[in-house]
């Protein structure tokens, strides 16, 4: 700093002897070498010492104080992101009028916040979906509670597409590397339009009945009716345990909540489990089995409907009867999470 104002009071000097910029200039560079002021610094104040200015010191500044973690400050900050919680900390630092490493540090150490992504769910559920997923969780466990065998009489089903060609996830497309080694790359692709459908019935004990719909096929009421039939016919052949007892549990598809269906099943005396609406985290196809089959899908060509089926036959038979144990113990405890969280989604989807 001495430096600094020793040349400029030489500036000052050159400038009442009528010394133009870049005679000064020369004269500064020559006096000092590298310690010289730039260019662009010995112009400035061979200007301003030109337009009549006396002093060599900085001027005081009127910017913001050194000490800005204030109790005051930090109200601001709050304000601002209760307010609106997606705003940068460049434009949370405008609006208050502080620096954006203070805000930062403010928002971090004083208010203990971060910023998180928004939580993916398949719905923002109401005050009355969730009471209405407590509810049903609540009465199953009860109904576990007084029924010891209760779980073992449900079949529970849905249906699902599986294609030709699904990407791999990232997760699956990690590779070991040295850090000197170029990181791995792979082009972005779709789904492939070569898809089958498939309707899988499975209990504790494995799967009961699978079927893949023909092409041109859609799963209306009159079509799941035929399937429930041909599922009552199997459940006889490999459950005769369970043949005049066992419980249905399907999601509220329309086809599968039709006045049809329910005449039918009225009829035939099978009666079901309760699936809260939007609520694939409390229904074992989607939390277990159609996961379990597509990300072993993932990331193969199977080129033809017939070689994707066949994949998904074997598949569904190399699954233990331990995992299908284990997914209706899940079943049984995800109730309780769901209660937990008073209805609210309790898992990443």
């Amino acid at each position: 700093m001495e430096a600094n104002l020793e040349q400029r009071y030489s500036i000052k000097f050159c400038v009442k002897l009528g010394n133009s910029a870049t005679e000064t200039l020369e004269m500064i560079e020559k006096a000092y070498g590298n310690q010289a002021l730039s260019r662009a610094q010995v112009f400035r104040w061979h200007k301003t010492f030109r337009e009549g200015r006396e002093g060599v010191e900085d001027e005081q500044r009127s910017g913001r104080p050194s000490t800005a973690h204030t109790s005051d400050n930090t109200e601001k900050v709050r304000a601002v992101l209760n307010s609106d919680r997606r705003l940068s900390v460049r434009l949370i630092a405008d609006r208050v009028d502080l620096p954006k490493s203070i805000v930062h540090d403010i928002i971090t150490t004083e208010l203990q916040m971060r910023k998180i992504c928004a939580k993916l769910v398949p719905k923002v559920l109401t005050d009355e979906q969730k009471e209405n997923r407590v509810l049903v969780s609540r009465d199953l466990l009860d109904r576990v509670g007084s029924e010891p065998g209760f779980l073992d009489r449900v079949i529970t089903g849905d249906e699902s597409w599986m294609f030709e060609y699904d990407p791999e996830t990232k997760r699956q497309s990690s590779e070991w590397h040295s850090p000197g080694s170029p990181r791995p790359r792979k082009a972005r692709m779709s789904k492939s339009r070569i898809k089958s459908m498939l309707i899988v019935f499975f209990d504790s004990k494995g799967v009961v009945h699978k079927e893949f719909l023909q092409s041109g096929q859609t799963v209306n009421a009159a079509f799941y009716v035929e399937v429930l039939k041909r599922l009552k016919k199997r459940v006889a052949r490999v459950r005769p345990e369970i043949a005049d007892n066992w419980i249905l549990h399907h999601d509220n598809a329309p086809s599968h909540t039709s006045m049809l269906v329910k005449e039918f099943l009225a009829k035939q005396i099978i009666p079901t489990v309760p699936q809260p609406p939007y609520s694939p985290d409390l229904a074992p196809a989607d939390f277990f089995l159609f996961p379990r089959l597509k990300s072993r899908l993932k990331g193969h060509h199977f080129g033809t409907i017939e070689n994707v089926q066949a994949a998904v036959t074997s598949i569904l038979k190399e699954i233990d009867v331990d995992e299908f144990q284990s997914s209706f113990h899940a079943w049984r405890s995800r109730w309780q999470r769901c209660i937990d969280a008073q209805g609210c989604y309790f898992e990443n989807f």
